[in-house]
């Protein structure tokens, strides 16, 4: 959807009763969004919008919308506009502009490296063996295991 439709769009919701699953409600009062969008300037036919805003609000029949859908379509439609980014820059000049940012940001400290430690090696003495235990869990009130050979 264009900018101008978006920005037109939130306008019209904070002047309209926003509804479901029909272009207006003359119980209610109320308006799709995309009609409040075309009252306030953005003159954009998404028929694609309207149906697929009726099939997340799963309208049946027109009815008001809900504050968490309207709340929702509201972030979206901010989200949306948020940055610097305009239809009219190009890849090259939007990495151009993320990478001066980069470049003016600090840098990170570098935290200490841990020291590795040491491996352990063989005994210095050809023929000696390492002996290795191990810890045998047993439940309370069992007696030892027998020992094996």
């Amino acid at each position: 959807m264009p900018r101008g439709s978006r920005e037109a769009m939130l306008q019209g919701m904070n002047e309209n009763t926003i509804i479901v699953g029909a272009y207006t409600d003359p119980r209610s009062g109320g308006i799709c969004p995309m009609l409040a969008a075309h009252r306030n300037g953005g003159r954009t036919d998404l028929a694609s919008f309207a149906r697929s805003w009726d099939r997340y609000t799963d309208a049946r029949r027109p009815r008001l919308a809900t504050d968490r859908e309207v709340l929702t379509l509201r972030s979206l439609l901010e989200l949306s506009l948020v940055g610097d980014f305009t239809e009219t820059d190009s890849l090259a000049v939007t990495a151009r502009r993320i990478r001066a940012e980069r470049a003016r940001m600090p840098l990170p400290e570098v935290a200490q490296a841990t020291p590795i430690p040491e491996p352990i090696t063989a005994p210095d003495k050809p023929g000696t063996r390492l002996r290795i235990r191990r810890h045998i869990r047993r439940e309370r009130g069992t007696k030892h295991p027998a020992r094996v050979g």
